[in-house]
């Protein structure tokens, strides 16, 4: 993108404001930076923890496997949500966790498929279950981050009416914070999306009364796997 008229605009806001314009980038220097230390000293497995028990307060079924067993764990959740039609990314982890020919011979399963176009929306708009990986996973909020691409479709977290996320236990981190700076010092250009996802769709803005479903997925699923 190409900024034009920027030091002609920036000009004339300095004159409004009275002052002349800065002619050097100013710096921050935060002198405290709280956020930081929020669960800083955790290790792994506590954050493992401190995630499994806020999937209780935000209404997400939680698992846990290695991956020897991932199969057979998510075998159990899609029967769980009673089998349909079934939507997942095209991620390149599925091979490296051994569940693309699994996902390939599942029934009635469909591979996001960018030459598709829009029919990959209305796949996932009849589907009853999608399947994606988390990115980064905050373990604070039970939070799954999700970067939307070509092979990973916008409407593959919210169209479906049940969702499973599979949580390489490697990508939990304590909170928002972390989120940030791993976005901030990717090498690779950030998603035009970046879905942060905290369990089932659900809302209590009228009257406190408690409502899923509301623009997302009805029921979700994390399944953790601990040694990825």
């Amino acid at each position: 993108m190409t900024i034009t008229n920027r030091e002609s605009f920036l000009t004339n806001i300095a004159g409004r404001l009275g002052r002349a314009p800065l002619t050097e980038k100013p710096t921050m220097q935060w002198q405290h930076m709280p956020q930081l230390d929020v669960l800083r000293d955790k290790t792994l497995d506590e954050l493992l923890q401190i995630l499994i028990e806020q999937c209780g307060n935000i209404h997400t079924a939680v698992s846990t496997c290695t991956v020897a067993n991932l199969q057979v764990a998510l075998q159990n959740t899609i029967a769980d949500y009673g089998n349909g039609e079934i939507v997942y990314s095209k991620d390149p982890r599925f091979e490296q966790l051994g569940i693309t020919t699994f996902l390939k011979e599942l029934e009635q399963s469909h591979e996001w498929d960018a030459s598709k176009g829009q029919d990959n929306v209305q796949i996932a708009e009849r589907a009853n279950i999608s399947i994606v990986i988390s990115d980064l996973t905050l373990a604070e909020s039970g939070t799954i981050m999700v970067q939307t691409n070509e092979h990973v479709g916008r409407s593959l977290s919210y169209l479906p009416t049940n969702s499973i996320a599979i949580i390489p236990k490697g990508t939990i981190v304590p909170r928002i914070t972390q989120a940030a700076q791993f976005l901030r010092k990717s090498k690779v250009p950030v998603a035009s999306s970046v879905h942060f996802i905290t369990g089932p769709s659900n809302s209590a803005d009228i009257e406190m009364n408690l409502v899923v479903g509301v623009h997302g997925p009805v029921k979700m699923t994390y399944i953790i796997v601990k040694d990825a």
